[in-house]
């Protein structure tokens, strides 16, 4: 990486600090500044519950905004590359629509069982994180069955959307025969949460994540060579089918992961890779996977950030935001850079 790029990367670095240290900083709960880096730095706070606050809520919030954001990005830049689509995110290959399931099967088909389910009062989270993994896991089965007989990318894209559309049809029929409060619950859900991770969650959250990204590290080079098109990456002695199962598993490992904890986060996969490429004018996964990784971060944090009301104890739906502001980035970047193919040829 050039001299410029290195110091480019140090300032987003930076950013990324300041803008968590925010994060930390701004809450319903006004807490003096000195406080907070007293508790930060394992100090004794002189208002315990100001402890409580920033150690099992603020840090395991940003904490997981920080994962959430940077394993969406990366999956998103990985299903670009393969499938050579600038509009291709997290969430083509139905893994986010078999978690949405999974949970719609736990929330909403109490009114087959003659349950009734106020809020999540019966639905622990364990409960909820379990249904959205077995349902991105039973997607993501699917989907390695497909990809084994399937030789074109395009077509596995194809059934990807298809296996989403279905899923997202069977979420729809048991939304329509269930009850008010379940449809609220569900709902609810759907609007994802970056505040209800802790403990054991954010642990495993933490390792999926991070063998997710490992993962796409390992794969740089093959990456690269998939932007020439399959033909030519084969030439060069990639195993496509090795490297399309590996694509296909990272980003069902983080996306599956991701969407089961914080529920379905929109954008962030889809913008975040064009940010990173634009900023850094480059198509080398090499600059591309830590760029994105920093990026992601960073806008995630800012939306969570962005979601708190100040002055009041209620918080913005996350995934709003994130649609707020992806939506917005990503007409931006299409109308900048008017062809983005160029980018993946």
């Amino acid at each position: 990486m050039k001299k410029a790029g290195s110091t480019l990367l140090l300032v987003m670095v930076l950013t990324l600090v300041v803008v968590a240290l925010m994060d930390i900083l701004i809450g319903s709960v006004k807490i003096p500044a000195a406080e907070i880096f007293t508790i930060l730095s394992g100090g004794q706070a002189q208002n315990q519950g100001w402890k409580t606050i920033i150690l099992e809520f603020r840090v395991p919030k940003l904490i997981t905004a920080i994962l959430a954001g940077s394993g969406l990005a990366i999956s998103g830049l990985i299903m670009q590359t393969m499938f050579r689509n600038p509009l291709a995110g997290p969430f083509v290959l139905g893994i986010s629509s078999g978690a949405s399931l999974g949970v719609a099967l736990l929330i909403l088909a109490g009114s087959f069982l003659g349950l009734s389910f106020s809020r999540f009062s019966i639905v622990g989270n364990w409960t909820l994180v379990l249904a959205a993994i077995s349902g991105a896991v039973g997607v993501l089965i699917l989907i390695l069955m497909i990809s084994i007989r399937v030789r074109d990318s395009m077509t596995l894209l194809i059934i990807g959307l298809m296996v989403g559309s279905l899923s997202s049809a069977l979420v729809s029929v048991l939304q329509y025969y269930s009850e008010a409060q379940q449809i609220q619950a569900f709902l609810i859900w759907t609007f994802g949460n970056l505040g209800g991770v802790h403990g054991q969650e954010l642990l495993v959250l933490s390792i999926a994540v991070l063998i997710g990204l490992t993962g796409c590290w390992f794969i740089s080079k093959p990456l690269n060579a998939l932007l020439l098109g399959e033909a030519y990456a084969s030439s060069m002695g990639v195993n496509i089918k090795r490297t399309r199962l590996m694509i296909i598993l990272i980003t069902s490992v983080l996306a599956g992961a991701i969407t089961a904890f914080c529920g379905p986060l929109a954008f962030i996969g889809i913008a975040i890779p064009h940010l990173a490429r634009i900023i850094f004018k480059t198509a080398d996964h090499r600059v591309l996977v830590p760029v994105s990784i920093l990026l992601g971060a960073t806008v995630m944090t800012l939306c969570d950030l962005a979601s708190q009301i100040p002055g009041s104890s209620q918080t913005l739906p996350i995934n709003a935001i994130t649609s707020l502001i992806g939506a917005p980035a990503v007409i931006a970047i299409l109308l900048k850079s008017r062809n983005l193919s160029k980018s993946f040829s």
